[in-house]
């Protein structure tokens, strides 16, 4: 009995110790709306570290359609322009939660049934937008064109 009360023990030590393994891969969302505008990639590399980028327009306002899909290309030109130069980073995942080391506020929620990636953006004092990602292959220049 004894034998078995440290295995356990053992065992539970084990498992509240185990780090989760962020799932691996590619993603790809937009958001838009009157406010704001934001095309984003994110990529998980093997190694569970941390690809991302979201550059985002603020302040759209009431825009003809010619210039919302100036702004959709000027997002997609600036995330392909830039993604060579977003480095790796670490992040803490609890196995539906992303967030910066030792940090709080959540960065990327992820849900393992649905394998659903959402990415939290924050921009001022207005609330977060959770923005759902799509799995991709590869990154195309144009993800708004997908």
């Amino acid at each position: 009995m004894r034998r078995f009360a440290i295995l356990f023990l053992v065992s539970l030590a084990v498992t509240a110790c185990s780090r989760h393994t962020p799932p691996v891969g590619r993603w790809v969302g937009n958001y838009e709306s009157n406010e704001v505008m934001v095309d984003g990639r994110l990529e998980i590399l093997p190694n569970g570290q941390v690809r991302v980028s979201a550059p985002d327009l603020f302040d759209i306002g009431d825009v003809s359609d010619e210039d919302r899909a100036a702004m959709h290309a000027r997002l997609a030109s600036d995330l392909a322009g830039g993604w060579d130069d977003v480095s790796p980073r670490a992040m803490d995942f609890d196995g539906r939660t992303f967030r910066n080391p030792g940090g709080f506020a959540p960065q990327m929620e992820w849900d393992p049934k649905t394998r659903q990636m959402k990415l939290v953006f924050y921009f001022g004092t207005m609330r977060s937008i959770h923005i759902p990602m799509r799995a991709v292959e590869d990154f195309r220049d144009d993800p708004w064109a997908d």
